[in-house]
């Protein structure tokens, strides 16, 4: 069976960024935690599945995608100085929370939903960055289809509902620990590739 639209799909990969030399592996979906999706639902970027399209199970693929076919180039302009006070709850500041390398999810004036990183913590301001974690890298995926069959009706209601693809136990684009995928261009998903995080190539 090949992948298509509506197919639920498996695969396991290395997710490297740069270029030459300087590559990095960011991301690796095992076959304990494999990156599970269905295919053609506006889950994962359409890069990503325009190079898995007509694979079978048992198929290696190998294939880079630009920022301009991700999360496009780094946007200077998206990292924000905002009052800290702001990040207030009951009137304190939770240092569980509010640290420089978290990822927050945050709601702009318009009620959009975002996701921003804290770059660093002033005693008045919070520098925060809403660009993608991945914006401006060049992604080269290597791995190989573990399973194509086809997604049930109780699947694909559950992915638009709010799940049903994800890494492991992260949902699609969760950024949760363990989870996989780069998540969509939307800036209101988080971490990882593959899924959508959240996150690259994914919900």
């Amino acid at each position: 069976m090949q992948i298509s639209d509506n197919k639920y799909v498996t695969v396991t990969y290395d997710l490297n960024v740069g270029e030459g030399e300087e590559r990095e592996l960011m991301e690796r979906a095992t076959a304990q935690q494999p990156l599970e999706f269905i295919f053609g639902t506006n889950s994962m970027l359409e890069a990503f599945e325009n190079q898995l399209r007509g694979l079978s199970q048992g198929d290696k693929f190998s294939f880079r995608l630009t920022p301009e076919e991700a999360y496009g180039d780094y946007d200077d302009t998206k990292v924000l100085e905002l009052p800290k006070n702001i990040f207030e709850i009951d009137g304190k500041i939770d240092e569980g929370v509010l640290f420089e390398g978290n990822t927050l999810p945050m709601m702009d004036s318009s009620g959009n939903r975002l996701v921003g990183s804290v770059v660093s913590v002033g005693d008045d301001v919070v520098i925060m960055d809403f660009n993608h974690p991945l914006a401006g890298e060049i992604m080269h995926f290597e791995g190989t289809v573990m399973g194509v069959r086809e997604a049930s009706v109780e699947e694909i209601a559950a992915l638009f509902s709010g799940g049903g693809c994800g890494c492991g136990s992260g949902g699609c684009g969760s950024g949760d620990e363990g989870g996989c995928g780069c998540g969509s261009s939307d800036e209101s998903q988080a971490g990882g590739c593959g899924c959508g995080a959240g996150g690259c190539g994914s919900c």
